[in-house]
């Protein structure tokens, strides 16, 4: 099992490491066990989720395996060691490919770990597969995350998307579009960030 990077926050020390078997029971946990309306705002649709089986196995087959044409590609997010969330690339061609990040322990939520982490993060998916773009579809109305990523990359258009990425039900979105020369761009700006906020 590899990892990523790390970085000391106010909170401890943030991660990324690759998914674990036993990482899955606790991600299965956040999808069905999260509140209904926690689920709502997120804008998932409950048939594209499917059942603990479904989401165990979606997990099982996107544990990395070396093989470059792995469709999907999970990483687990850490603080202090512990699993705090994970992160998926979802890869469909050379330049069609999104990403979810989602933090599964709520405690942990506002916490500065999208952040601290976002570089790394970028950084581990164009190394671990054959990648020339990356995409960011967010939700508009998920303020938290939209601001995270406009401290790193402007949106490039909205739009209303019928069949968006993943398990989310249509809905309006900010498009961004990640290349590979922007990671030493994002590195400076976390180090500026961190700086301001007095993580030297």
């Amino acid at each position: 099992m590899s990892t990523f990077g790390s970085i000391n926050t106010a909170h401890g020390i943030a991660g990324l490491r690759d998914l674990d078997p036993a990482d899955l029971s606790a991600i299965v946990d956040y999808w069905l066990l999260s509140p209904a309306e926690y689920l709502d705002f997120m804008g998932v649709n409950r048939e594209l989720l499917g059942s603990g089986e479904d989401i165990h196995k979606r997990f099982m087959n996107a544990i990395r395996s070396g093989d470059p044409s792995q469709t999907s590609i999970a990483f687990a997010i850490t603080l202090d060691e512990r699993l705090a969330g994970y992160t998926l690339l979802n890869r469909y061609s050379e330049n069609e490919n999104y990403s979810h990040w989602h933090v599964i322990v709520p405690a942990l939520r506002r916490k500065g770990l999208s952040t601290a982490l976002y570089p790394h993060r970028i950084k581990v998916y164009f190394d671990v597969a054959p990648i020339s773009q990356l995409i960011h579809q967010t939700r508009t109305r998920n303020l938290g995350v939209n601001r995270m990523l406009d401290r790193f990359i402007a949106v490039s258009e909205t739009k209303w998307m019928d069949k968006p990425d993943g398990v989310a039900c249509p809905g309006e979105f900010h498009i961004r579009f990640v290349r590979r020369e922007n990671i030493p761009r994002f590195f400076a700006r976390a180090a500026e960030l961190g700086t301001i906020a007095g993580e030297k």
